[in-house]
């Protein structure tokens, strides 16, 4: 006696055996919007203020692990607008070695949302600080030397 697979629509199987070998199999209809492509991301634009006077346009566009020359950390990307008619990217590099640091002070990590924030908080000091922000379109980072100032700002 060999083995035959009956298969059901929901899913399920139901192993039998029987004198012969045969095979039943009914596949469940294709879906009926195979074609379509994927949703675009909606990116909100936010304005900023900064101290300068300038006023600045950003949005977040990513985050992704990666590695600066020193440790690893998260990567957040923004482009930022100071004319309104170019945008550029900004990235944030947040060490993790800092975060650790700080979870080991405090007794708790950052959530994933705290984190963005640390990073968006970093964007905010650099608009304020950074003498002709679109010309030098620095790289920002967040490390032992400014954590605690910028998690400040967010009263953590």
């Amino acid at each position: 006696m060999s083995e035959i697979v009956f298969h059901l629509g929901t899913g399920h199987s139901r192993f039998g055996k029987v004198a012969r070998e045969a095979a039943v199999d009914t596949s469940l209809p294709p879906p009926n919007n195979a074609a379509m492509s994927k949703a675009e991301i909606v990116r909100r634009v936010k304005s900023y203020s900064a101290t300068s006077g300038y006023v600045y346009q950003y949005q977040f566009h990513e985050v992704h692990p990666s590695r600066d020359a020193k440790a690893p950390g998260n990567e957040y990307i923004y482009y930022v607008s100071a004319d309104r008619k170019t945008m550029f990217p900004i990235r944030v590099f947040i060490r993790r070695d800092a975060l650790d640091r700080w979870t080991k002070q405090t007794g708790r990590a950052l959530t994933g949302t705290e984190e963005y924030a640390l990073a968006k908080m970093r964007l905010f000091q650099a608009f304020d600080d950074v003498e002709d922000f679109s010309s030098s379109r620095p790289d920002l980072s967040v490390d032992d030397t400014n954590v605690d100032e910028l998690l400040a700002r967010l009263d953590l």
